[in-house]
């Protein structure tokens, strides 16, 4: 990489040279001797080479001095406008040399480029950790990619799956439900025709001789409330007292409240375990203060 930039700045320089000097030579060679004029133009290169080899070791040491690259950009100038000056006056091929008379800006801005190149080079050890670096992390990108397909392809297949099941489901409800309704409506059919009623008489005439029952077949759906049973008169906390005072009184040792709640049962009283528990304590605490 070192040759691909510095061989461009080498070749663009030293043709900038070449025809600094000679456009030098030819220009003032006319007004003064060509001696005077080949020193006149071996000094502009002279002094280009001068600062662009003073750039070069300041950069080789990672220091850098602006006065100096002012200089060496101020004879790229004066090299590029003395092309451009000899252009503007020539008599023949002006086109040809105002082609030419970037040449020297070009010049400098290739050593440029290579100076940048320079300050931002990679050891090759650093560059092999770095492509290091960028492979694992396209693995790793490539890997979480294709575990998020897997997963988008898993969960897919589930929807799908779940979705089948209910659609079976449904299907299987809607038959069991359309099955479920004739049946009810053959039932109530039957239950509504004349002749129910009469043929199971006639088969249990043998039982039922005397009577002829009703048959009727069972109904499913809203059916008249049956009337509740009388319950019992509860007891009252006095009369509750007694009953267990008259338990306790039995002849036997000290009786327990389990005891207790059996012989009351089996008496044929009814009351509520929290009632008679509450019996038991306050006939309890009255004897035991007697």
């Amino acid at each position: 990489m070192n040759a691909k930039t510095v061989l461009p700045a080498v070749a663009m320089t030293a043709v900038s040279m070449v025809l600094t000097l000679a456009v030098v030579v030819m220009w003032l060679g006319v007004a003064v001797p060509w001696p005077v004029a080949l020193v006149v133009g071996l000094g502009i290169d002279g002094g280009w080479l001068a600062t662009l080899a003073y750039e070069r070791r300041l950069a080789a040491q990672g220091d850098h001095n602006t006065a100096v690259s002012a200089v060496g950009w101020s004879f790229g100038v004066l090299a590029a406008g003395v092309l451009v000056a000899h252009a503007v006056t020539a008599e023949h091929s002006r086109a040809a040399w105002l082609a030419v008379a970037w040449l020297p800006i070009a010049a400098k801005a290739l050593w440029l480029v290579h100076s940048m190149w320079e300050r931002t080079a990679l050891t090759p050890s650093a560059l092999d950790a770095i492509r290091g670096i960028q492979q694992e992390a396209r693995d790793e990108a490539a890997v979480a990619r294709a575990r998020l397909r897997a997963e988008a392809v898993t969960e897919e297949t589930r929807l799908t799956a779940v979705t089948e099941a209910g659609a079976r489901v449904a299907r299987v409800q809607a038959k069991t439900s359309t099955v479920l309704a004739g049946a009810w409506s053959r039932l109530e059919e039957t239950r509504q025709g004349e002749g129910t009623n009469r043929a199971l008489t006639c088969v249990t005439e043998r039982v039922t001789p005397a009577s002829q029952p009703l048959w009727k077949l069972p109904v499913w759906g809203p059916s008249e409330p049956v009337p509740a049973i009388d319950a019992v008169p509860a007891l009252t906390n006095d009369e509750l007292d007694a009953i267990v005072a008259d338990i306790l009184h039995t002849d036997g040792p000290a009786m327990t409240y389990r005891e207790l709640s059996a012989r009351f049962r089996a008496a044929g009283h009814s009351a509520g375990e929290t009632r008679l528990r509450a019996s038991y304590g306050r006939v309890s605490r009255k004897e035991a203060a007697a």
